[in-house]
């Protein structure tokens, strides 16, 4: 089942559960993002900062991370300041593919061409609206079927695969 949005015409697929976390910093729009996903799911499986007292983001981002190894989610989104230092942590884990989005052609593309299982949106670059607007372009991508993006993604696999060896 999938939801299409009238003012985006955007389709989005109904999940099962889909994981969030944030930091200190992206915990002012950790309630708002919460809200979002609500509506594209039957769980949101919140993570990290319960307030405005400091946290250290590797520890959020591997909490939510191991969701995706255990299969409980197939996507995550994560808030902090920037975005950058939770895509750091989150690309250090073999499997993952995060990526920073503060437009929606990012938030798409990043899905339909490189597999991106993690957005990363930084809580203090973008407002709502333009979250919100992104949140729900990365839910409503798909991997792409084309050869091209499965071969680049098998060789990001790969890398990870000698990375671990």
């Amino acid at each position: 089942m999938s939801e299409t949005l009238q003012h985006t015409g955007i389709e989005i697929p109904r999940r099962k559960a889909i994981g969030l976390a944030s930091d200190h910093a992206g915990f002012p729009m950790k309630g708002f993002i919460r809200d979002l996903l609500a509506q594209h799911c039957d769980e949101v499986i919140a993570l990290g900062a319960t307030s405005e007292e400091p946290v250290d983001f590797p520890d959020v981002t591997r909490a939510a991370i191991d969701l995706i190894l255990t299969e409980k989610v197939d996507r995550v989104v994560l808030v902090c300041g920037t975005g950058a230092g939770a895509c750091i942590a989150a690309n250090k884990i073999s499997g993952i593919r995060a990526a920073v989005a503060h437009d929606t052609y990012v938030a798409r593309q990043c899905v339909e061409h490189d597999n991106v299982n993690v957005l990363c949106i930084g809580a203090w670059i973008v407002g709502q609206q333009i979250a919100a607007d992104v949140t729900r372009a990365f839910l409503a991508a798909e991997f792409s079927s084309e050869p091209q993006f499965r071969r680049r993604v098998e060789k990001l696999a790969e890398m990870d695969r000698a990375r671990g060896s």
